[in-house]
């Protein structure tokens, strides 16, 4: 628990390898996590070679942080795998569809996490790059991602050239809701931000974007409506490339 809590996502690594064991082992802790059914709907792709990570970079931001990690691992929502050895099997698989692909979506995720804590028990940092999702047709071409497959998230994985503090988080009693959920007044939406909004880190953030309330830092620069909806076009038009959406 003491691993847990003092989480916190590193950006700036170490020029130091990481050993293919290790990287190995870590892997492998990954793939004990809770998966449906036992069917292991994932895949990881491992990224080493600074001339494919060159290619990767536009399609993160041009984040550094994606160019200067020891590794990038892109975890991929995988029923390729599962779908031929179900033919192979003379069996007839019926998996192009979107439960198959939110539960391959699901499994994913958890061995993504389950690496990262295997991978900060072993002294290295971790940072989730979210723009996998904003660019994956893009990821399936360099990648080389087959049908029925679609690259989740990418963790970008290190030694930790510094280690930055603890980021806040809104109050546990803000997260739990007992036997129903109980719905945010007012009153209750002010007492669970009002830390966050008070940081001065918040406040500064509020002032160099020129906005009068950090809510409105995301809403208009950072995860904007338009941005918003043509990400969301994007991922349903690759989906259906990728079989799990039918017309």
């Amino acid at each position: 628990m003491e691993l847990l809590n003092n989480h916190v996502s590193v950006r700036k690594f170490a020029d130091k390898e990481v050993n293919d064991e290790l990287l190995k082992s870590i892997i492998y802790s990954g793939t004990r996590a809770s998966t449906t059914g036992n069917m292991q709907l994932y895949s990881v792709v491992v990224t080493k070679d600074l001339e494919r990570k060159e290619r990767l970079l536009p399609l993160h931001f041009n984040q550094p942080t994606a160019k200067n990690a020891a590794v990038l691992l892109t975890f991929v929502a995988d029923f390729n795998r599962f779908t031929k050895w179900c033919e192979y099997r003379d069996a007839k698989p019926g998996y192009n569809n979107l439960i198959s692909f939110t539960n391959a979506l699901i499994d994913t995720i958890l061995v993504a996490q389950n690496v990262c804590i295997a991978a900060e028990n072993n002294g290295l940092g971790i940072c989730y790059l979210g723009t996998t999702a904003y660019n994956a047709k893009e990821h399936i071409e360099v990648l080389k991602l087959p049908h029925l497959t679609y690259p989740v998230t990418t963790i970008a994985l290190g030694y930790p050239e510094e280690i930055p503090a603890l980021t806040d988080r809104i109050p546990l009693d803000g997260i739990i809701h007992n036997e129903e959920y109980c719905e945010y007044d007012d009153d209750k939406i002010n007492e669970l931000y009002a830390f966050k909004e008070a940081l001065a880190s918040s406040e500064e953030f509020v002032k160099e974007n020129g906005k009068e309330t950090l809510a409105q830092v995301f809403t208009d620069i950072r995860y904007k409506k338009t941005d918003n909806e043509f990400f969301s076009k994007k991922m349903l038009e690759t989906l259906k490339i990728q079989g799990f959406l039918n017309d």
